[in-house]
């Protein structure tokens, strides 16, 4: 049995963890069979999870925000209780956090940050290594172990038309031994490590006032905004925009890289995405190097004129 650990938003399923149900769809066709989920919180999702392929769906009842210690312990009890071969969750914030964790508590194996899985003589987990240059293969001995699934390394798309059966798992959630100072919750935007499309720009935007046109661009191609370490550290923006190899690492469809010269921090938090656009005033920019595509030109001109473009192409 293959178990996942399914993430949400006020019973939203986040699009990571239904990435991570069909990862271990994909899993399952080769080895330990059926699919089955779990999560915490005090009602059914929003949506039935059988149409990722769950045959059943175990629900811990938490009437608050658990810490994360918590949810890895409760979660490690829950392992002991079903001994499932594979544990899967999403490569996320939370999930490279309680990994290490609840593999500690239940004595499973861990391979974190797999982008694929394969069946030679036995089963192997892919992932990247050398920042994305090449891929290398991991496997568990006989029984199994826990794997963190790195979001948009597959498609989120429902598969079935089937129902998953419900069931509430009785386990005592313990106190917390972490204090919560604080809790920002950023609305209204796909979070990046999901997002299927990412405008980021840089120090050649030259002053924060200038971002409209960056905002601008986001918003008509709905996507989500980004930036260089240097635009974070100076507080042009928030911190959680920062993508690089000191920020957040990102595997979008699509990454704009405006006004960013591309040096090798950021491409190694950037170069897994499947197109990378950049739009440089510099022919001599080391992001060109990496690009699928590239303008070069003052993004003061070229910005606008795409955004127009854009609006164009929307409004026939």
């Amino acid at each position: 049995m293959i178990l996942v650990f399914v993430e949400h938003i006020d019973f939203q399923p986040k699009k990571s963890s239904l990435e991570a149900l069909n990862f271990a769809n994909s899993l399952s066709t080769i080895d330990s069979g059926e699919v089955k989920a779990i999560y915490l919180g005090t009602r059914e999702l929003s949506i039935n999870l059988g149409v990722f392929g769950v045959k059943e769906v175990y629900h811990i009842d938490c009437e608050h925000n658990c810490g994360s210690d918590q949810i890895a312990a409760v979660l490690s009890d829950a392992i002991g209780k079903l001994s499932p071969k594979y544990f899967m969750l999403s490569h996320s914030s939370l999930g490279k956090t309680i990994a290490g964790q609840i593999a500690v508590k239940s004595g499973m194996g861990l391979i974190s940050g797999a982008v694929g899985v394969v069946k030679e003589e036995k089963v192997k987990f892919r992932k990247t290594v050398f920042s994305g240059k090449a891929y290398a293969y991991y496997g568990f001995n006989e029984n199994g172990g826990i794997v963190t699934v790195v979001p948009n390394s597959i498609s989120a798309e429902s598969s079935s038309n089937e129902l998953a059966q419900y069931s509430t798992l009785n386990l005592t959630i313990p106190q917390s031994q972490i204090r919560s100072v604080e809790k920002k919750l950023v609305k209204g935007k796909t979070p990046l490590a999901e997002a299927t499309i990412v405008v980021s720009a840089g120090r050649g935007m030259k002053d924060p006032s200038n971002w409209g046109m960056i905002d601008e661009l986001a918003d008509l191609l709905g996507a989500t905004t980004a930036c260089s370490r240097p635009v974070a550290d100076v507080g042009w923006r928030p911190h959680h925009e920062h993508v690089g190899q000191t920020g957040i690492a990102i595997r979008p469809n699509v990454y704009i890289a405006i006004g960013i010269s591309g040096a090798i921090q950021h491409l190694a938090g950037v170069n897994n995405s499947r197109n990378i656009i950049v739009i440089n005033k510099d022919p001599e920019a080391p992001f060109f190097k990496a690009a699928d595509y590239g303008i070069c030109g003052d993004l003061f001109e070229v910005v606008p004129k795409l955004n127009e473009a854009i609006r164009k192409a929307k409004s026939v």
